[in-house]
């Protein structure tokens, strides 16, 4: 057996792998088993207490205590983060191909528009359909057929052609980016699990959201105008009153209320024993605490974590406790204490981490907006030449440089929070009174952050439609039903060469069916440890893989019966048999394994999904038939087993 140790170990390091990278998905199905019967029983308990909830209210809620029990033990995400994915037609969900209509925001960025540029757009836009070039492109194309110079509808009489054509460009290409970052912005608000959004070509975006199939529903989220606004903060001083009330009307949900000190550590802020500083007329003793008691009497700041030296009262939230703290303000007893003019918001991105989490910032904001964003014309990131550091510069029409001097007027020293579908993006200072319809935001960290702000700001300028091109929606019942006939298509093609190789090949054919075992084992193990998404059409490639790796041990087996017609021993035919079927082998797989390139490179989503399984498939089925199926013979014949071949 020394002679086969190197290939042994091989194998069972191969083996040992795809059982490594398969056992998440084993943990998450049954984590999800569980997790779905505690929602049930939940279901069971909000209906019997309160048998007036709509559908829609029992969902939400239901979202939250999943979210909840999400959170509450990060394994559970890490192992669903690394399980197979399955697509949207076996798990359900809508895949939508977005086009972003540039030609209406030619229309509005033009000059004095005529009939001949009515014209001109019109054709444009037919041809558009029909091609993957870009509108511009096309306009100026047609523009230049017809002696017209591109400053008749666009830049200035100082600009040639090609510096209007590269404006051009440049925001058409700025109107995808930016409707691209306001859907990536309300699907993560959203809070649909692995969403898949990316752009394709100059002005399309393909979403696909798992688990989502209200249609109209799903419209709204990608289609609706992006709703920008100027939020108030909130005092300090009312904001930690307003807290107080809520973390005291908790602990005396959960049967505790007792004033005692606290001890907050936020990055590397520590408040001390017996520190107030951090609430507004605090009546806190100098008891010392457990963590587990803390906990219990003070619910909402173990979770809220404040800083005594930012002079704010923004709460830092951890990524995984978001869920819980909102599951918090949404109990009926907080919502009594919270003020019907505010509400809790959360800043869109994490401001940092800790623990290797995600912090995310907490802010009360009054619920009416002082101004919305369909007021600003332009927005620009830049540095600031006295500071070097980078600002937002921002221009808005006449209404709204009127209201803008009233609201920081009145505001001056206070914080305005810039909004957008719910979430902050900045929350800066007002330092003086803004006339004229120009202002700067400070406070920008780096180049990203100014542009991101940039895109922001300009959702509410030139709204530029998103037209639905393609909707595939997939029901969760289809779905399991697409698993269930999927994997009983995969086991009956199995048992039917397992079948027919067994009948005709007998103990060699055996081995080649234990053999095609492990093809698949490793085919699934290779789609968990790369993140592949399994799809309806994979589980076909599967299929045709069961089929295709039989056909290297035909190969092998007829040409061992040759050689063992010539009167060799089966040692040597085996030898023999498998070096003489390597050629024809290696030729049929590498011409399939690049029409699955072709596939892949040049097909959609499904046919990805099938050449993704079929190219991982030949490799897969190349190492069984060539080395655990050989490995197998060499220790049969080193044995002294009799090898029949039919």
């Amino acid at each position: 057996m020394k002679e086969f140790r190197f290939r042994i170990i091989i194998v069972l390091g191969a083996i040992g792998l795809a059982l490594y990278l398969l056992y998440p998905t084993y943990v998450d199905f049954q984590n999800t088993k569980d997790i779905n019967k505690i929602l049930e029983e939940r279901k069971q308990h909000l209906l019997a207490a309160n048998p007036d909830l709509t559908t829609s209210q029992l969902e939400k809620m239901l979202k939250v205590v999943e979210d909840s029990l999400l959170s509450d033990n990060p394994e559970i995400t890490k192992n669903r983060e690394k399980r197979v994915k399955l697509g949207l037609d076996l798990q359900g969900g809508m895949r939508v191909v977005l086009e972003v209509n540039t030609s209406q925001l030619l229309a509005k960025i033009a000059n004095n528009p005529d009939d001949t540029f009515e014209e001109i757009l019109k054709e444009a836009e037919e041809e558009a359909v029909l091609s993957d070039e870009s509108i511009v492109i096309i306009v100026g194309r047609k523009l230049t057929e017809r002696g017209i110079r591109y400053s008749r509808y666009f830049g200035t009489i100082r600009q040639d052609d090609d510096q209007i054509l590269a404006g051009l460009n440049e925001d058409t290409d700025d109107a995808v980016t930016r409707a691209l970052e306001i859907i990536r912005n309300r699907v993560d608000q959203y809070g649909v699990s692995e969403p898949s959004i990316q752009r394709q070509g100059s002005r399309r975006i393909i979403v696909e959201l798992p688990g989502v199939a209200r249609e109209e529903e799903a419209k709204q989220l990608l289609q609706g105008t992006a709703l920008l606004e100027f939020r108030l903060l909130k005092e300090p001083e009312y904001t930690i009153s307003v807290m107080q009330k809520i973390d005291e009307s908790l602990a005396k949900a959960i049967g505790v209320l007792d004033t005692v000190t606290t001890q907050i550590e936020i990055g590397d802020t520590l408040i001390a024993e017996g520190d107030t500083s951090f609430v507004a007329d605090a009546t806190l003793s100098t008891e010392d605490l457990s963590e587990e008691e803390f906990k219990k009497q003070h619910p909402f700041f173990t979770i809220a974590l404040l800083d005594p030296q930012g002079g704010s009262a923004d709460a830092y939230v951890k990524g995984d406790d978001k869920n819980k703290l909102l599951l918090m303000l949404s109990r009926p007893e907080v919502q009594k204490v919270i003020p019907n003019n505010v509400e809790f918001v959360f800043s869109a991105k994490p401001i940092g981490q800790q623990d290797g989490q995600d912090v995310y910032i907490m802010y009360l904001v009054n619920n009416k907006p002082e101004l919305t964003g369909g007021v600003i014309t332009d927005a620009q990131a830049n540095i600031d030449p006295n500071t070097t550091a980078w600002i937002v510069s921002m221009t808005m029409n006449s209404e709204g440089a009127t209201n803008w001097a009233r609201i920081t007027g009145a505001n001056v020293g206070k914080r305005i929070a810039i909004m957008l579908d719910g979430a902050v993006f900045s929350a800066p200072v007002v330092r003086n009174k803004i006339t004229g319809g120009r202002s700067q935001i400070e406070g920008m960290a780096n180049m990203e952050e100014a542009k991101l702000l940039e895109i922001i700001l300009k959702a509410g300028a030139l709204p530029t439609p998103v037209d639905i091109l393609e909707e595939r929606i997939v029901g969760p019942s289809l779905g399991e039903d697409s698993i269930i006939k999927g994997f009983r298509s995969v086991v009956l093609g199995y048992i039917l060469v397992v079948l027919f190789m067994i009948f005709y090949y007998k103990r060699a054919g055996t081995v080649s069916a234990a053999a095609l075992v492990f093809s698949v084992l490793f085919i699934l193990g290779v789609l968990a440890g790369f993140k592949a998404t399994l799809t309806l059409p994979g589980i076909a490639g599967i299929i045709l893989t069961i089929g295709m790796a039989v056909d290297a041990n035909v190969l092998i087996f007829e040409r061992i019966r040759e050689e063992m017609a010539t009167g060799k021993t089966i040692k040597a035919s085996i030898d023999s048999g498998f070096a003489r079927a390597y050629s024809a082998i290696f030729d049929s797989n590498i011409t399939t394994f690049f029409t699955g390139i072709i596939l892949y490179q040049f097909g959609t989503g499904p046919i990805k999904g099938f050449a993704i399984t079929l190219m991982i498939g030949i490799g897969a089925s190349l190492f069984s038939a060539l080395v655990i199926s050989r490995l197998v013979f060499d220790i049969m014949t080193a044995k002294g087993v009799k090898v029949s071949i039919g």
